[in-house]
């Protein structure tokens, strides 16, 4: 499920979205839409997208409606434990057979293990001489093994849990990567005074855009167009 919010910045918006839909920070992914900074005509605000995975809310959800009794099931945020690589349960030998049984059946070899645990999240790691076909351009493969993942999931009742897939730590190098554009390409407007639209990227990918732009003063950020894969424009701040 997706829902929208704003506030005046990022970390407002997020505690009402987390307020409004009674979950914890980590229970979602987000989404930065647009972000605009305070200027001495205008108001700084920042629009966000909530992405809840499989996780159902009702239309009029709010601090009376999943607030309280939601909080105090779910307790205190929780940190990933990395440990032990073998399935602990019946679910996480169902997800990682699951898993292997997708690469087999895609005509390559590979090892799937528990990368780490959290409350509402399962990181699983895939061992295979096959890792660069896997992740795919950009990542693009990953992602869509990963989204297979979830949806099985989900049909084995753990809505609640959100499958994070990685392999030759494709994921951290990616952030990097990330990273590292994003401050070139504001380099690059700053000069020109002018904008550049980024390839199109999931909404990770997009969120690391922004939130590693937010705190340079004469460039903003917006994602353009539909679907999963949007594109981040990178603009001088004046122009818009």
């Amino acid at each position: 499920m997706e829902y929208e919010f704003e506030g005046r910045t990022e970390k407002e918006a997020i505690d009402k979205a987390a307020e409004e839909l009674g979950l914890e920070k980590d229970d979602f992914d987000v989404e930065i839409l647009e972000t605009q900074k305070q200027g001495l005509f205008k108001k700084g605000f920042v629009r966000i997208r909530i992405h809840t995975g499989n996780m159902n809310f009702p239309a009029n959800a709010g601090p009376s409606v999943t607030g309280g009794a939601e909080k105090d099931r779910r307790g205190g945020a929780s940190k990933a434990v990395f440990g032990e690589p073998k399935p602990q349960n019946d679910f996480e030998e169902k997800i990682t057979g699951f898993t292997a049984g997708l690469i087999e059946r895609m005509g390559y070899s590979g090892k799937v293990s528990i990368l780490f645990r959290d409350k509402h999240k399962l990181g699983l790691k895939i061992d295979s001489e096959h890792s660069s076909i896997l992740i795919g351009k950009k990542g693009k493969n990953l992602d869509a093994l990963q989204l297979l993942i979830n949806i099985y999931a989900g049909r084995l009742g753990r809505e609640d849990m959100r499958i994070i897939l990685d392999t030759e730590n494709y994921r951290i190098r990616r952030e990097e990567t990330l990273v590292r554009l994003a401050y070139n390409v504001a380099e690059k407007v700053r000069e020109s005074r002018g904008s550049i639209l980024l390839e199109p990227m999931n909404p990770f990918d997009r969120w690391l855009i922004h939130t590693t732009l937010n705190d340079i003063s004469d460039v903003e950020t917006k994602s353009e167009g539909d679907g999963l894969y949007k594109q981040v424009r990178v603009y001088y701040r004046g122009l818009k």
